[in-house]
């Protein structure tokens, strides 16, 4: 008896006790019965349920005067429980935590499978720990998968939901700021930048008085220096440049020249020259090289800073590296001077102003990097040390640079923020055909205005763009038919410590004649968010992009 009852409960505790359940249990329900509870099961046990225990013990004593010995309680039977394993199995699977399927993704299925290819492809090349990205058509997320892990050492996987650093793309961000400003006629762009900040001093170059203006600054053509100190350096590092760009651009001419000639001598002399001006890139190269990044000891800084006037300090009486307005040089503490511009015009905390812009984005994940804060979802973030071991990333403070590279975000905050742009950029364009529509968040000369190419600017994710305004912008061009078409998007990469991200907007092509059908934004966007640092990500979002416009013509 005690034996065939421990049997029992040892049945009733195991997974193939729902076998149990299913059977008398289910009879019991099946019969139009009040459902048994928990009680039933223990009483079996326990002796909780006094009634039901002497009846089935009565009838387990007369079953047992001609039963045979009782053998050990059998294992449970796999195929009582065929539910159980597959959810055994998926739990220790590897998983890609992703949006729901939806309608709409259902329609670009091919483009999502082949770009999940590719990030797998790129994850695996540069070996990141994680990586989110997100896609939206026609201001419709159809897409965000994560890849990866958020946090290596608790196995947190990535999810759409992985909040991560997203550097650089926080200028294009204060630039809404700026243009919010613009629109209320509370900032001029081409006044000195005393007229707001009067802290930062009055610049001279070369022995002449110059001005800086927010304008320039939001162009990076102030001449206010990046993270690397030595102007010397900087210099020559752009001399080689220079010399690297215009050897390419004379390469196809020379070779045009030689064979008009088709003289031995000319062909000497041109080897000659050719051979001088290698030996003089050389040198240039040797003694231009400078740090990148990432070997800067201010990237890396952990001091608190109270406020973007505070920050100043960091680089306010540095001499400019040129005259403002003649070259470009990316600088992100020129975007925290223009940080301080935002607090002057606008009467607000930088931070206050920037979080009213995110409430009226319906970005809501979106903050500025502080280490107290709870933040949910929150990743970690990794680089390779010199044994090429992943290891986790020094602590930094990003308070000096809020403005140029320090918010945290999702992928799908970042598709928000992209069609907002997109939608103001493109909605001039419908008005005539539907008058119902609702304005943009910014006008759409405005947006015009953001993006379109500036002069002496590079784009150094892709030379075949410009910079604008915090916005690098490639233009629609094709040299020749029936070959490459290159298409117009606007995009900014970011690269911080132990991060990378990109966003890219790929607008429509419109058709003035046959929009009367369409409502803006119309176009893709995608978003890229990773955990390790130094990862270009912009061609890869173009590709990806690209797969999707394909599948939306189709």
């Amino acid at each position: 008896m005690y034996r065939l009852l421990s049997a029992v409960r040892l049945q009733a505790a195991t997974p193939g006790g729902r076998a149990w359940g299913c059977g008398r249990r289910g009879a019991h329900q099946r019969a139009g019965l009040p459902p048994l509870g928990n009680g039933w099961v223990g009483g079996l046990g326990l002796g909780l349920g006094l009634g039901l225990g002497l009846a089935l013990g009565v009838k387990l004593a007369g079953g047992l005067r001609g039963a045979a010995p009782a053998q050990p309680p059998a294992a449970p039977d796999p195929e009582a429980w065929p539910q159980a394993v597959p959810l055994l199995e998926q739990s220790l699977a590897p998983r890609s935590p992703q949006t729901p399927a939806s309608p709409h993704s259902q329609c670009f299925a091919r483009a999502i499978e082949s770009s999940r290819d590719l990030l797998h492809r790129i994850k695996d090349e540069v070996g990141a720990p994680g990586i989110v990205v997100g896609v939206s058509v026609d201001g419709k997320e159809v897409w965000s998968e994560g890849l990866g892990y958020a946090d290596v050492e608790n196995r947190v996987p990535c999810k759409p939901e992985t909040v991560m650093r997203i550097a650089s793309i926080s200028k294009s961000l204060t630039m809404v700021a700026l243009a919010k400003l613009w629109e209320a006629g509370k900032l001029d762009l081409d006044v000195p930048v005393q007229h707001y900040v009067p802290e930062f001093p009055e610049k001279e170059y070369e022995g002449e008085k110059v001005s800086v203006t927010t304008r320039l600054l939001i162009s990076h053509l102030s001449g206010i220096r990046h993270y690397e100190k030595d102007m010397k350096k900087v210099k020559e590092e752009k001399a080689y440049k220079a010399l690297k760009m215009m050897k390419g651009t004379m390469a196809s001419d020379q070779e045009k020249e030689l064979k008009e000639k088709g003289s031995k001598s000319n062909e000497k002399n041109d080897f000659s020259k050719a051979k001088s001006e290698q030996d003089n890139e050389s040198k240039c190269r040797k003694h231009g090289k400078k740090k990148n990044d990432f070997e800067q000891g201010e990237l890396y800084l952990k001091e608190k800073f109270e406020n973007s006037i505070e920050s100043l300090k960091l680089f306010k009486n540095d001499p400019l590296f040129f005259k403002p307005g003649s070259q470009f040089l990316y600088s992100t503490f020129g975007y925290t001077l223009l940080a301080a511009i935002v607090e002057r015009a606008s009467g607000y905390k930088y931070l206050d102003y920037m979080q009213k812009i995110f409430h009226d984005l319906d970005m809501l994940t979106t903050v500025q990097e502080e280490n107290e804060p709870v933040i949910y979802n929150r990743a970690r973030f990794y680089v390779y040390n010199k044994k090429r071991r992943l290891i986790n990333t020094p602590y930094v403070d990003n308070s000096y640079k809020w403005a140029g590279g320090g918010f945290l975000s999702t992928v799908g905050d970042l598709l928000k923020f992209g069609n907002a742009m997109l939608y103001g950029y493109q909605v001039g364009l419908f008005k005539n055909s539907n008058e119902n529509l609702l304005p943009g968040y910014l006008k759409p000369e405005t947006m015009v205005m953001i993006w379109t190419p500036v002069p002496n600017t590079e784009m150094s994710w892709d030379k075949e763009g410009k910079y604008a305004m915090a916005w690098g912008v490639v233009e629609t061009k094709q040299t020749y038919g029936s070959c490459r078409k290159q298409r117009h998007y606007a995009s900014h990469t970011g690269g911080a410590v132990g991060a990378s991200s990109v966003l890219l907007v790929l607008p429509e092509e419109l058709n003035t004649e046959v929009i009367n059908n369409k409502v803006p934004p119309r176009g893709i966007i995608v978003s890229i968010i990773c955990n390790m640092q130094s990862v270009g990500l912009n061609s890869t979002a173009l590709k990806i992009a690209l797969e999707f416009d394909k599948d939306r013509s189709e």
